[in-house]
């Protein structure tokens, strides 16, 4: 009984080793430097990522279907992106939205290759748009701006997140059509069934508190291998919960790092780039990246 109780023991001290060496290599991850040419966000999942939970699934597939269509239509071929996220950390939005759009590399990889990407950080109030070299014709930096207050700020100021983004993708479309000429693009007229809220900031990311509880969980099952001293039936023993407690802990960890998008991502809660739902037929963005600084933002 001796040995099942030693036994026991370094079984937990391994399980806990494998946590915190999870933790580790995570925090050693966000502390890669910062590039203005590489993307702080994971690689995107469809033309809408949503980090912060805020977009409703029926608006998200809107908005996927709107922009493809818009891509494949437009001459030359003009490919929008959106981003949104919790928090830039201590980056300005611009030096972070322009990392995720030549990172992510939005746009064609041909000579004319007109991009944008429109990008929010909802606990800082913070919007910005990239706009492309090629882009800028048809939507300057004071247009942009323009088309930002009078169809974003208003419901952001609501908490109607999922409809100002919708609003505001329907005005750039239908804008860059107008000024190359072409026909206006036809926008929806649904209204979507419900716009969910964001959530309001935590002071721990989901993964630091899933490490915790992890960590409580052990605690309590050393103490009581403790109290019941040689006499069995603790983690070692024959019991389904000790057996199976390793993998539970192991789904623990996998699920709190498709919850956590990291210490500047901020709390992810739809997954990485939330693109469960974006459909499987997207083969990622063009491979342009073509960005000089271009485009307009603010707060609300």
């Amino acid at each position: 009984m001796r040995n099942t109780f030693v036994s026991t023991k370094l079984k937990v001290i391994c399980v806990l080793a494998l946590v915190f060496a999870a933790a580790a290599q995570g925090f050693a991850q966000s502390d890669q430097p910062f590039s203005i040419n590489e993307s702080p966000l994971p690689a995107p999942t469809g033309f809408v990522n949503d980090f912060a939970g805020v977009i409703d699934d029926a608006t998200k597939q809107q908005l996927e279907a709107k922009i493809k269509a818009f891509r494949d239509t437009s001459n030359p071929p003009t490919e929008l992106a959106v981003a949104v996220v919790r928090t830039t950390g201590d980056r300005p939005i611009f030096d972070y939205s322009l990392a995720v759009s030549r990172g992510w590399k939005i746009g064609s990889k041909e000579a004319d290759n007109p991009s944008a990407l429109l990008f929010i950080a909802v606990d800082d109030r913070k919007y910005f748009t990239q706009v492309s070299r090629d882009l800028e014709d048809e939507l300057p930096d004071a247009l942009a701006g323009s088309l930002q207050r009078q169809f974003l700020v208003p419901e952001f100021k609501q908490g109607n997140y999922a409809k100002g983004i919708s609003d505001t993708i329907d005005a750039y479309i239908r804008t860059i059509n107008e000024r190359r000429g072409g026909a206006p693009a036809a926008t929806t007229t649904e209204t979507p069934g419900q716009v969910r809220r964001g959530p309001q900031s935590q002071s721990l990311s989901g993964g630091v508190c899933c490490l915790l509880i992890i960590g409580l969980i052990i605690l309590i099952i050393i103490s009581n291998i403790g109290k019941r001293g040689g006499r069995g039936g603790g983690f070692g023993g024959g019991g389904g919960f000790g057996s199976a407690l390793p993998w539970i802990i192991g789904s623990m960890i996998a699920n709190s790092g498709s919850r956590s998008s990291g210490s500047s991502w901020g709390g992810s809660s739809g997954g990485w780039g939330g693109g469960s739902d974006s459909g499987g037929g997207w083969g990622g963005f063009g491979g342009g990246g073509d960005f000089g600084g271009g485009g307009a933002g603010g707060d609300w």
